[in-house]
């Protein structure tokens, strides 16, 4: 597995690749925005390490101009957990991210969680009659329909109006993880513990954010907000 890590600090840049090479991780590194965007153009990467705070181009307009042409899994790390940097770092496309100084064990399991939602396999769907709208397709697939919103569980692929949909793999997870229960409110710390792989008890952010671009993608009125309980696929 290959992370591409861009970090200006040189001292926690060496650090944090030391500490995920002794994990066996292969990591290409930069120290500026410019030089980590040549280097993802150039070359092939399991996930995206990304600092907000860079020079030349900053970590949130690298994660925009990574998204412009791929859906690899993106770990944004910001050095106060600051609101703004956190929210704007999801908003560009982010999947996750963490909060420096972390400690090196967290910053492990965060990204075993992100590359385990890009290689996701979904669960065999539930039996029939359970009121969830599915249909094998000719070769065998299985198709999940709401209205002209189409999901294709065997080919992990989403289309709207029959026009392919390019989601993010958590944007993904998070998809199929309502689909697999339309009509029912998913609570945060239930998506949080389903699609992004952990239980947390304080900011529920990355799950409403996610929401908020799921959204912008297959259509505003899909996902319902049931306050005060968390969100639902309509059915």
């Amino acid at each position: 597995m290959t992370i591409l890590l861009v970090e200006d600090d040189e001292v926690i840049r060496r650090s944090v690749t030391l500490a995920l090479e002794r994990y066996g991780y292969r990591v290409v590194s930069a120290g500026d925005g410019l030089t980590g965007l040549e280097l993802f153009r150039e070359g092939r990467h399991d996930l995206l390490l990304l600092d907000v705070m860079l020079p030349g181009l900053d970590g949130i307009g690298l994660c925009r101009r990574i998204r412009e042409t791929s859906m690899d899994p993106v770990l944004m790390m910001s050095a106060r957990g600051d609101a703004l940097d956190v929210v704007s770092g999801l908003e560009a496309g982010a999947d996750d991210y963490v909060v420096k100084p972390v400690d090196t064990a967290v910053l492990v399991a965060r990204i075993r969680s992100l590359l385990r939602r890009a290689v996701y396999t979904p669960a065999a769907p539930p039996a029939a009659g359970r009121g969830r709208p599915e249909r094998s397709g000719a070769d065998g697939q299985t198709l999940l329909v709401f209205g002209d919103l189409t999901l294709d569980t065997a080919g992990l692929e989403v289309s709207l109006a029959g026009r392919p949909v390019a989601l993010a793999p958590t944007e993904l997870r998070l998809l199929l993880e309502f689909a697999a229960h339309p009509g029912t409110v998913l609570d945060r710390q239930t998506l949080l513990r389903n699609v992004w792989d952990y239980g947390w008890d304080g900011d529920s952010r990355v799950v409403d954010l996610c929401v908020q671009r799921l959204r912008r993608k297959i259509g505003a009125d899909r996902v319902e907000t049931v306050r005060g309980f968390g969100y639902k696929l309509r059915r």
